[in-house]
């Protein structure tokens, strides 16, 4: 199982990004999908989650401002993000929980792709 994310860039602030993660392979169902961000030196941390319910979930700093969704069908998850500031710069990470046929719960992550915001 792949994961390959998008749409990261260079935003000025109060500006606005969308990211994109499609996952690939022999996935049976996902579970949950989400985005993490980290910067150097710090451990990751969620930003947002949304399940295959699509119950949602956000960090608090970015409550309000950024919006998961999802794509069922293209096993793809979005995270807009809007009035983008400066402390949103990080690299961000997508990830899923799902299952192959009957097997376990699986996590995979996609490649990390670079949010800059300048003030």
């Amino acid at each position: 199982v792949q994961l390959q994310a998008s749409g990261g860039g260079l935003v000025q602030a109060g500006g606005s990004l969308r990211l994109s993660c499609a996952a690939s392979g022999s996935i049976f169902s996902i579970r949950q999908m989400g985005w993490y961000r980290q910067a150097p030196d710090k451990e990751r941390e969620l930003v947002a989650a949304i399940t295959s319910t699509d119950f949602t979930d956000y960090a608090d700093p970015v409550k309000g401002r950024f919006t998961i969704s999802k794509d069922s069908a293209k096993k793809t998850v979005y995270l807009q993000m809007d009035s983008l500031k400066p402390e949103d710069t990080d690299i961000y990470y997508c990830n899923a929980d799902y299952y192959i046929d009957k097997g376990p719960l699986s996590r995979s992550w996609g490649q990390g792709t670079q949010v800059t915001v300048s003030s």
